[in-house]
């Protein structure tokens, strides 16, 4: 962030000064919502949430340093106030990034892989120039004004990611920081429960590319069909991307090895390339063809993006992070987030690992949330799903997801091999009675059920008592 001073914050933020006289205070950043990230210089901005109130830790931000608070309210401490936090942080990096030289918005949305593919635009774009793109999953009405606000005079690039809870969420962030660049990946049943039909999510998907001006580039996924008609939504130029013989950017012959990184031929207007990934799953194909038409765009040679392409690192946590333990244990940890569509890629990735490698899998399994009315049938489903592919055990952590349980038992797989758990030490202790030193095990579940504790467990230490045969020890 480069330097305001308190006036101009309150300028910006359509704020008043409170507890202070002097508007020529300098805030040299970063702007923190967070009092534990406080440095000296900061901005802190107190919001409200539902358990815990910013305001209340106002005086402690100030005394760590930060020489202003955003509040709504006088906090006895230097403050700017406004009337809402959250609103006047968006008009500020509004106000903000219309100071930048004009860096390039690159805007991302879609059900899932959005994180996933921001982490791999964001690594392209830095082989161009100085690149700013969002920490882990920085999405939202707070997450995106804080990476804006991250720029500075130097940025060339700035990616960012756009979420939605509901209609008129992305129209939103795009009035802060509208995109030169929209990237919609997919349209799956994330969020079902808030938005109630797939049409509505491709509405809400939709206007990100909507938001895009006319001398601007929509890049959009060619496999799906809610995507693909978002072309006839824009004046902008369109680019599409995917595995089918229509996309401008395409994928063929895609191969996995042990580990289910692929590999594949990438055809462009421009030429082919051979690319491998280091990432795991077939699921990032996509995802890196979507990255790719980027950074072609913006001017990277075909050969750099595919060197690029293989040098790509996992940035953003618990997002299939695969770890091989000392005695040949696999553990895949994607236990971020999930929905139909990234439960159904992971399990894909725990086949794929499996077969390759000739191992037992296990997967370990949560609720999927935000499902609203369909949440039923799609954790049976999912469940099913997890019978296809012949897990050798399947752990479903949680009342709230039985149906997973449920539907694995309903598709064929052995009641034996299927076992409800209440929590995160009862799935470790699951696994600890049948691991073998050469199996797979996946871990994936919503955020709210803290599965990545699993995944920690597992790579702390040895827990399975059989070797990889099955044999007792």
């Amino acid at each position: 962030m480069m330097a305001l001073t308190v006036g101009e914050i309150a300028q910006l933020s359509h704020g008043v000064l409170s507890d202070l006289a002097d508007p020529t205070v300098p805030v040299v950043g970063p702007v923190v919502v967070d009092s534990r990230r406080v440095t000296h210089g900061c901005l802190f901005v107190a919001v409200s949430g539902a358990r815990v109130d910013g305001h209340d830790f106002a005086a402690q931000a100030v005394a760590d340093g930060a020489p202003v608070v955003l509040a709504s309210r006088p906090v006895s401490v230097p403050a700017v106030v406004v009337g809402d936090t959250v609103r006047a942080l968006g008009d500020l990096a509004r106000g903000y990034l219309h100071r930048l030289a004009n860096p390039v918005v690159v805007g991302i949305t879609g059900s899932s892989g959005k994180t996933s593919t921001k982490d791999i635009v964001g690594q392209l774009l830095t082989k161009l120039g100085p690149t700013v793109a969002p920490e882990g999953s920085f999405n939202t009405e707070v997450g995106l004004p804080l990476t804006v606000l991250r720029a500075d005079q130097d940025t060339r690039y700035l990616v960012l990611e756009y979420s939605a809870r509901g209609l008129d969420h992305i129209a939103y962030l795009c009035g802060i920081a509208r995109p030169q660049i929209g990237v919609v990946l997919n349209v799956g049943a994330a969020h079902l429960g808030e938005f109630g039909s797939r049409t509505a999510v491709a509405q809400a998907k939709g206007e990100l590319i909507e938001a895009l001006p006319d001398d601007g580039l929509a890049v959009l996924n060619a496999d799906d069909d809610a995507v693909a008609a978002m072309a006839s939504h824009t004046g902008a130029r369109v680019i599409t991307f995917g595995l089918g013989a229509q996309a401008d950017v395409r994928a063929c012959d895609v191969v996995l090895d042990a580990l289910a990184r692929p590999s594949f031929r990438m055809r462009t207007a421009v030429g082919e390339v051979d690319v491998s990934l280091s990432l795991h799953g077939a699921h990032h194909v996509s995802n890196a063809l979507a990255a790719a038409a980027v950074a072609l765009e913006l001017g990277l040679d075909l050969d750099s993006v595919a060197a690029a392409l293989a040098g790509i690192k996992v940035v953003s946590r618990w997002r299939m992070q695969v770890s091989e333990r000392a005695d040949g244990l696999v553990v895949i940890n994607d236990a971020y987030n999930a929905n139909p569509e990234s439960m159904r890629a992971a399990l894909a990735a725990l086949a794929a690992i499996g077969s390759g490698g000739d191992r037992r899998m296990h997967a370990v399994l949560g609720v999927m949330g935000e499902l609203g009315p369909t949440a039923a049938t799609a954790h049976r489903e999912l469940g099913a799903a997890a019978a296809l592919i012949g897990v050798h055990q399947l752990g479903v952590v949680g009342a709230a997801a039985k149906g997973i349980a449920d539907g694995a038992i309903e598709a064929g797989l052995e009641p034996a091999r299927v076992s409800v758990v209440d929590g995160v030490a009862d799935a470790v202790s699951l696994l600890e009675r049948d691991l073998g030193q050469g199996d797979v095990v996946l871990v994936k579940a919503s955020r709210s059920a803290d599965l990545q504790r699993v995944a920690e467990a597992l790579l702390a230490g040895p827990v399975g008592p059989v070797d990889r045969a099955g044999a007792s020890r």
